[in-house]
């Protein structure tokens, strides 16, 4: 190959621009951002950056030398069009087209967002831009905080405006948030965080709308009729891969760009990397997952077909109210849960857990064998785990 474009100036999409010149590529090298920022690190955004523990100085995922030595053509603040029938060329939004030889997607995703008109105070936390916006926003006086969706985000969300002084009340249309990842068990335990940090935790309800004076945000209308005031509100209902570019082009898109197990799409020439990629028919919204695929994806995409598995073990965490929270595995509805250090009462530790002997470390068990870890505080019990279940994945992947 003599040219490849990397669409999505992302954690994913840097990651693959690492990869290719690292297994050999020194050919052209374009990357293609919607943003105008170089690539970030997003984790921070719902935490330290609204804190302001972490400056954007810190969220850099590559300093100018490296990106010196990467000796890409960066095309920063350039959202692109299309993808042609022969998935060599793609179209910017100004007409412009850039032509390689190959293709790596990794456009990432956007936040799902409520219907109706703006309003000044409602706020999603997905990019710099918006981490700018609602920290802006935070930094006004005390004020009356919603966040609508108990998942990562919105927990995160919620701890750091609690932490920041503000009134926080989560609402979550599930019975529990999390119990989709962890189990109702698990997740009732990580529900019981928000109690402890101060937070409102308002579930089994929905929201049927947004209030506003003006166009300013003032309150929030349940389904069950109740108004909550507010004065900032913060959706984190989801996220919807940017695939709409793709229309038109002969890729399979459905709930992401449809991959085989090696990252490669239906055609050959182009692979897709991160939170937009739905790989073996799972697609994983998570860090790991974006800095990991990119090295099979690109092996595959310069050998010119699938020669390596991108499925690694899953893996995510948490920072929420002074507590860590790691996952790890694949859990089905079918596995019982059971706790081997601390209690599922008390599991918040913080970040001295380790030192008194708080937290939590849960296993999820089926048929006599461990699929899955769940920690809260309690990091170092939960690593040794973590690298047997490493360990079971790479001997099944192997056919031992």
């Amino acid at each position: 190959m003599r040219a490849v474009i990397v669409v999505g100036a992302s954690l994913a999409g840097l990651y693959a621009a690492r990869e290719l010149r690292a297994q050999g590529f020194d050919g052209r090298l374009v990357v293609i951002g919607a943003e105008p920022h170089a690539p970030y690190d997003r984790p921070p955004l719902s935490k330290g950056f609204l804190t302001g523990t972490a400056d954007e100085d810190r969220l850099a995922l590559a300093d100018e030398e490296e990106t010196a030595e990467l000796a890409a053509e960066w095309l920063l603040g350039t959202r692109v069009r299309a993808l042609d029938a022969r998935g060599r060329t793609v179209v910017l939004d100004d007409g412009r087209t850039v032509t390689g030889d190959g293709v790596v997607i990794a456009t990432g995703a956007a936040a799902r967002r409520l219907p109706g008109p703006p309003l000044a105070g409602v706020h999603t936390v997905r990019t710099l831009d918006d981490a700018r916006a609602l920290r802006a926003d935070l930094t006004r006086g005390p004020q009356r905080v919603v966040v609508i969706g108990g998942g990562f985000i919105g927990a995160e969300t919620a701890s750091s405006c609690a932490a920041l002084g503000h009134d926080v009340t989560v609402v979550e249309a599930a019975r529990l948030p999390l119990a989709a990842q962890l189990g109702p068990e698990m997740a009732s335990v990580c529900a019981g965080l928000h109690a402890g940090g101060g937070v409102a935790l308002l579930t089994g309800v929905g929201v049927a709308g947004l209030r506003g004076v003006g166009r300013s945000v003032t309150a929030v209308e349940l389904t069950d009729g109740r108004l909550l005031p507010a004065d900032v509100v913060v959706v984190g209902i989801g996220a919807i891969p940017n695939t709409q570019w793709l229309a038109g082009s002969p890729l399979a898109v459905d709930d992401g760009v449809l991959c085989d197990d090696g990252c490669v799409t239906t055609l050959p020439q182009v692979v897709a990397v991160g939170d937009v990629a739905r790989v073996g028919g799972a697609r994983a919204e998570h860090w790991t997952s974006a800095s990991e695929q990119p090295r099979a994806a690109v092996r595959n995409l310069l050998a010119g077909h699938t020669v390596e598995s991108a499925h690694s073990l899953p893996y995510f965490w948490s920072d929420q109210y002074g507590s860590r929270i790691q996952f790890a595995g694949h859990r089905t509805s079918g596995d019982t849960v059971r706790v081997v250090e601390g209690s599922s009462a008390d599991p918040g530790g913080g970040p001295t857990a380790g030192a008194r002997g708080g937290g939590l470390l849960a296993v999820y068990e089926r048929a006599g064998r461990t699929t899955a870890a769940l920690a809260v505080d309690c990091a170092r019990p939960f690593m040794k785990v973590r690298r047997g279940l490493a360990a079971d994945r790479a001997a099944e992947l192997a056919g031992v």
